[in-house]
């Protein structure tokens, strides 16, 4: 049966001019060099030597299931860079090319990978299902690595991780430091107009038990988010600060170079030393939470030096059990569900915890079908949401499955505690057709529950007594 071709997610590869001339060859040099340098050898080495192909990943994919396209079946996709493994870094693929029986790495292969790795939101749920255990995200992962080297990379990602690491500015939305004080300052003047309260937010505080990282696009475009969080953290009493040093969780590097992730988290890990912080708080950001989490330690110096990461919603559902944060019963009327984002749902770190909360803020909360760990990615992942050239077919192709789920679910609020997974949920619903849904993040909904204390309420003043 001939292979049926993949229909096209056309995006710029290339970050700018680059020489093409023998690519090959860079390619193999790049990768060599990867593999020297880092452990992802013996697990390459592993996944070559038990590759199957028996489906079930195909079965699982919702790329694949929307094309039904050979190119977008995992183990095939997997297989490109694992075949150039087995030709060019085992012995038997070198002593059979020099026997005459091997085949030799070309243009045409290279462009196979850029097109296909870039399909791939790298949301592991093949892997849930593997009978071998072969990680096809990690594939991907180090694949767009290789690809990186020899400068085959979408320019959305390149260009938000140049602002994060050369820019004036230091972040991918090119906020500077005066305008998230203004900004700051702008939200606590709106915490008294609109809910009668006073909550602050620290800035540089010194010593906090909290150094707090969210998406920086947060700031400009999800004020009822950082709201949501400001409000859980002063009505539970914690100890928390924002650092003007550094304050964007968003690490594109996780999407294409290590080499690049690993100066982001150092920068991350920089401020919290710098503020003499505890612990690292991460806003509602499915890869800003993951790779704090399991980066962090391997560049900070290990487990036992690393600060520990803490996502907000642990930390709001931590104080709400506990009886530090109290939240109003069934003030959310409308009907309500939720999507679990794949990088922090899909090993089992975060699951119940937000489930617990929404159930008891929420009138009527209904799950989408999967859900959990089998949750459907948004369609966005892997970075893919930043590349908006290829819109239509993250929205109409990726993304499709997830339109399908929300749908089914007949809820009109659709809680998505992630910055990607946000701005791919809303434009899912914009082009398939789910006009009444609106896409909010959990502290949204916080926000509405939280029984303030009294002592933050701000007293107006009345009218002067007579005669005074």
């Amino acid at each position: 049966m001939a292979a049926k071709p993949a229909p096209p997610s056309p995006y710029p590869y290339y970050t700018e001019p680059f020489d093409l001339k023998d690519r090959p060859a860079r390619f193999l040099k790049a990768f060599a060099a990867i593999l020297q340098n880092t452990n992802y050898g013996p697990v390459l080495d592993a996944f070559a030597r038990i590759s199957l192909h028996c489906g079930r990943c195909a079965e699982t994919c919702q790329v694949h299931q929307a094309t039904n396209a050979t190119p977008d079946n995992p183990c095939n996709r997997s297989n490109l860079l694992l075949k150039v493994y087995r030709r060019y870094f085992t012995m038997s693929g070198m002593l059979k090319a020099r026997l005459g029986f091997g085949w030799n790495l070309s243009d045409a292969d290279i462009d196979e990978m850029a097109e296909a790795y870039y399909r791939c939101t790298a949301c592991r749920r093949c892997r849930t299902v593997c009978p071998v255990g072969i990680d096809h995200g990690l594939v991907t992962h180090i694949a767009r690595w290789v690809l990186a080297e020899i400068g085959i990379v979408p320019k959305a990602l390149v260009l938000a991780v140049r602002e994060q690491l050369e820019g004036k500015s230091g972040n991918t939305s090119g906020i500077p430091a005066p305008a998230l004080k203004d900004t700051l300052e702008f939200l606590e003047q709106e915490f008294v107009d609109n809910y009668g309260v006073k909550v602050p937010f620290p800035v540089d505080a010194d010593g906090a038990e909290h150094v707090f990282f969210p998406a920086v696009s947060d700031y400009l475009l999800e004020p009822d988010v950082l709201m949501g969080v400001a409000g859980v953290m002063h009505a539970s009493g914690g100890s928390w600060t924002i650092g003007t040093g550094y304050f964007d969780g968003i690490n594109y590097g996780l999407f294409y170079s290590d080499r690049m992730l690993s100066r982001i988290v150092r920068k991350e890990l920089a401020e919290v030393k710098r503020l003499h912080g505890k612990k690292i708080l991460i806003g509602e950001c499915g890869h800003a939470s993951r790779v704090a989490r399991e980066f962090g330690p391997i560049f900070g110096g290990g487990p036992t030096e690393a600060p520990p990461v803490v996502n907000i919603m642990e930390y709001t559902y931590d104080a709400f059990r506990r009886g530090a944060l109290k939240l109003k019963k069934g003030v959310i009327p409308e009907r309500t569900t939720y999507h679990d984002p794949c990088n922090i749902v899909r090993s089992g770190w975060i699951v119940e915890q937000p489930r617990e909360i929404l159930k008891h803020i929420c009138a009527d909360f209904v799950e989408m079908t999967p859900n959990r760990k089998d949750n459907y990615c948004c369609g966005g992942g892997s970075g893919t949401v930043s590349i908006d050239e290829m819109r239509a077919f993250r929205t109409g192709t990726q993304g499709l499955r997830k339109a399908k789920q929300i749908r089914e679910t007949g809820a009109t609020l659709v809680v998505s505690p992630c910055a990607n997974c946000k701005k791919q949920i809303r434009e899912v619903c914009e082009d398939n057709g789910l006009k009444n849904v609106r896409v909010v993040g959990l502290h949204d909904l916080v926000l509405k529950a939280i029984e303030f204390p009294e002592s933050s309420r701000v007293k107006k003043e009345g009218p002067a007594p007579a005669g005074a």
